[in-house]
């Protein structure tokens, strides 16, 4: 199993607005210490918790990027990131967490959260992390994807054959580089179609397997495949 990330070259957007949700001061430097690498004129904003969160994340300040720590003071388990998917839908938002329980990280994908960092990763993975999400992609280390896959398969989840073999060719096809981690463009690139076909394609695809965001929809590809590995 690899993470959800491909090692060929895409197009990554500079993030030029970054907040930084995480209360201990330690931590918190670290992550600004991860920005310049992406960008070295991003602007960062610090919160400390999920009161000055919500003051700093307004509509205008228009952020590039949010590293969000799940336990932070006065946020209630997912409460944050739902409030702050809420108030900017297309921000990507990376959690970063020292809690690493296979229900919680199913939790945060299902919340709209487009990356899963543990705590304890080395530096590398979250600026890899950074570079995919702000590529277009998803982000979530190996051992991740296996804890939530369990997790689905022992919660139910979605039936291996069902919606997935209502998909086209091309479809399953677009589903298989989605799951890779790959951009829209990256896709319509490998597939030598136009971006707006791979958007298309895209959201037929949510629909069709049920789930509201990429990173579900590449979990279940991983199933899928998986499943059919098993099978031959």
């Amino acid at each position: 199993m690899q993470s959800m990330h491909s090692d060929a070259p895409m197009r990554i957007i500079e993030p030029r607005r970054v907040l930084i949700a995480e209360d201990h001061p330690l931590y918190r430097e670290a992550l600004r210490a991860v920005i310049p690498q992406v960008c070295t004129t991003a602007c960062i904003a610090e919160a400390g918790c999920q009161g000055e969160v919500l003051e700093q994340l307004t509509p205008e300040a228009d952020f590039d990027l949010v590293l969000l720590d799940l336990d932070l003071p006065g946020a209630e388990g997912l409460s944050c990131l739902r409030r702050v998917r809420a108030i900017a839908p297309l921000t990507p938002i990376i959690v970063v967490s020292g809690n690493d329980d296979p229900v919680v990280m199913s939790e945060v994908v299902m919340a709209g959260a487009a990356g899963y960092v543990p705590k304890s990763a080395p530096r590398q993975l979250l600026l890899d992390a950074i570079r995919m999400v702000m590529g277009g992609g998803s982000y979530l280390p190996a051992a991740a994807v296996v804890a939530l896959r369990r997790a689905q398969s022992e919660g139910g989840g979605v039936a291996r054959d069902a919606p997935s073999d209502q998909l086209t060719s091309r479809q399953k096809r677009v589903l298989t580089l989605l799951a890779e981690g790959l951009s829209n463009k990256r896709i319509a690139r490998e597939l030598e179609i136009s971006e707006i076909t791979v958007k298309a394609h895209v959201s037929l695809i949510l629909k069709k397997l049920g789930v509201s965001n990429r990173v579900q929809a590449a979990i279940e590809a991983r199933k899928r495949l998986a499943g059919e590995a098993g099978g031959r």
